[in-house]
């Protein structure tokens, strides 16, 4: 073998031996949302923005806790979304708005960025937490989307936890049924709060995910579907990109694609997280809708855009970072 070829193999060798520089080892990161929307700061007592820190905080720290013990990126946004689902203050699951009709109707759906795995569920009513349902589904594999009595009979043929309506139901969404059947209010501004939630999150394999579950918007009507349970407007995550959850007024971003076009635009035109989400995010507001979205990049930084004057967030990671905020500039 001549000197020449040795070294070629050497160095082969070398580059073949080299660990994966994708991101440091044991590094995660995870971001939440519990919605975005018109927030006065006048109106947030110091009462109830400590309650609110301290949801977010509790939701945040379940997920962290799941991502610093080696958990999966997909373990740990569901962990995140079932305590958020179980927090009356949030649009999700138990606090869920009401229809038209006094029923609420649960929306939710999770994505694994590293199989690009799916689940989807919309109009459910009697399943507990939304989201472990939509995982559920994703961990099958046969279908992506399911509504109404069909996913209801999957939960059932699982054996996923059920609740009666009144677990879902509380006095404070009702008056806002009532106020807005009145006619008092218009729909937007009985829900200035969206209250969707989310997660996304970065695990220490390196695989994104994301997740988002919401009870859809205050009087809706004939089986209306929003952006949270739709792949690719309200969910989306893939490793070669990016992963997002959206929260907002869902036939925008579903006119968009508010998910899949950020990670689209981080994949295919190389731009920066923050970029991406806020051009997609302008977008939005040019037509008309308003709402934010949570960003999770495969380094693990963790971005907001919004262009309501507040969100419901936190983020932690494996530096020490652990913070929630709720207005803009926070």
């Amino acid at each position: 073998m001549t000197n020449r070829l040795r070294r070629f193999f050497a160095l082969a060798l070398t580059f073949a031996s080299a660990p994966a520089m994708a991101h440091p080892p044991e590094q995660w990161s995870i971001a939440i949302h519990g919605g975005a929307g018109t927030m006065s700061r006048e109106e947030m007592t110091d009462e109830k923005r400590a309650e609110y820190e301290a949801a977010l905080q509790a939701a945040l720290d379940a997920g962290a806790k799941v991502l610093e013990g080696g958990g999966s990126a997909i373990d740990a946004v569901r962990a995140v979304i079932v305590m958020l689902e179980d927090d009356p203050r949030f649009n999700a699951g138990r606090g869920a708005v009401f229809t038209w009709e006094g029923t609420n109707e649960l929306d939710a759906s999770i994505m694994d960025g590293r199989d690009l795995s799916a689940g989807a569920v919309a109009g459910v009513t009697g399943v507990k937490n939304p989201i472990l349902l939509a995982d559920a589904m994703r961990r099958d594999g046969r279908h992506v989307f399911l509504a109404g009595k069909g996913a209801e009979q999957f939960a059932a043929e699982h054996r996923l936890e059920q609740a009666e309506p009144s677990w879902f139901a509380t006095d404070h969404r009702l008056r806002a049924l009532e106020r807005f059947k009145a006619g008092k209010v218009s729909a937007i501004e009985v829900d200035l709060k969206f209250g969707t939630v989310g997660a996304v999150a970065l695990d220490s394999a390196g695989n994104l995910a994301a997740g988002t579950s919401t009870g859809g918007t205050t009087g809706k009507r004939w089986g209306r579907i929003g952006d949270s349970p739709v792949i690719g407007a309200g969910t989306y995550a893939d490793n070669k990109s990016c992963a997002v959850s959206a929260t907002g007024e869902g036939e925008y971003f579903i006119r968009v694609g508010v998910a899949h076009r950020i990670c689209s635009r981080v994949e295919l035109a190389g731009e920066d997280v923050q970029t991406a989400a806020d051009a997609v995010i302008a977008e939005v507001g040019a037509i008309g809708g308003e709402g934010g979205v949570i960003v999770m990049a495969p380094d693990g930084r963790a971005v907001f855009a919004f262009n309501t004057t507040g969100m419901y967030r936190g983020r932690a990671d494996s530096s020490g970072t652990s913070e929630v905020a709720i207005f803009a500039g926070e």
